[in-house]
């Protein structure tokens, strides 16, 4: 059992989402916060798996629980009621692992969940191709550049990127390029070696940053 925190300064929003995820197998809303420092306290007592916070609370946003948390607490996605690249990004620096828009199905929602659970990303496709289309080289003040590529990205790893910033799996990529998943894990590991980071998150921010797709 996938045990969920939903934190939510809107009564009607936390409600709906446990009413959801009630039909979701596997999946319990184990607490709920109504603000950023009731979702602090929740998460680091060490009974949830996966915290779904609302970009903007009282006593601390969603990306303020994240950096408060500094890497400690359970895997995290984020939730908003906008296309908010400054957020994306700033949620990512601070540890985020999905982000999502209020109004995605249950079904979107719940593979979100599982996606995190099991150790992976989720960031919604339609959101984070509309940032990629828009995006410019403007690092946030304070956060240096992001470094010069080892080597420039392939054509084809440049198409598996953008798939990874996506919130595409290995799978549903190798799917969609006519390729094996094996074949992508190869192209998302030489991705990252090229980036110099070390997770899909740190990709993401970095080609976000840079304008590298």
């Amino acid at each position: 059992m996938i045990r969920v925190l939903v934190a939510d300064d809107e009564t009607l929003v936390r409600e709906g989402i446990r009413l959801l995820l009630e039909r979701v197998p596997g999946v319990e809303v184990c607490a709920e916060a109504i603000d950023g420092e009731e979702a602090l306290a929740r998460l680091g007592a060490g009974s949830v798996d996966v915290g779904l916070l609302d970009v903007r609370m009282p006593r601390r946003g969603g990306i303020e629980v994240l950096q408060a948390l500094a890497g400690a607490g359970p895997a995290c996605l984020l939730l908003t009621t906008f296309d908010d690249r400054e957020a994306l990004l700033a949620g990512l620096r601070a540890g985020a692992r999905g982000y999502l828009r209020k109004d995605v199905t249950v079904d979107t929602l719940a593979r979100a969940i599982q996606a995190l659970a099991a150790g992976g990303t989720f960031f919604q496709p339609s959101l984070t191709e509309k940032l990629l289309r828009g995006v410019q080289r403007a690092p946030a003040s304070g956060v240096p550049p992001a470094p010069v590529l080892l080597e420039p990205l392939t054509p084809r790893e440049t198409e598996v990127m953008r798939m990874v910033a996506g919130g595409f799996s290995n799978r549903e990529i190798g799917d969609a390029l006519g390729t094996a998943e094996g074949t992508v894990k190869v192209h998302v590991s030489s991705i990252l070696s090229k980036l110099g980071v070390r997770d899909r998150v740190q990709a993401v921010l970095r080609v976000l940053e840079a304008g590298l797709i």
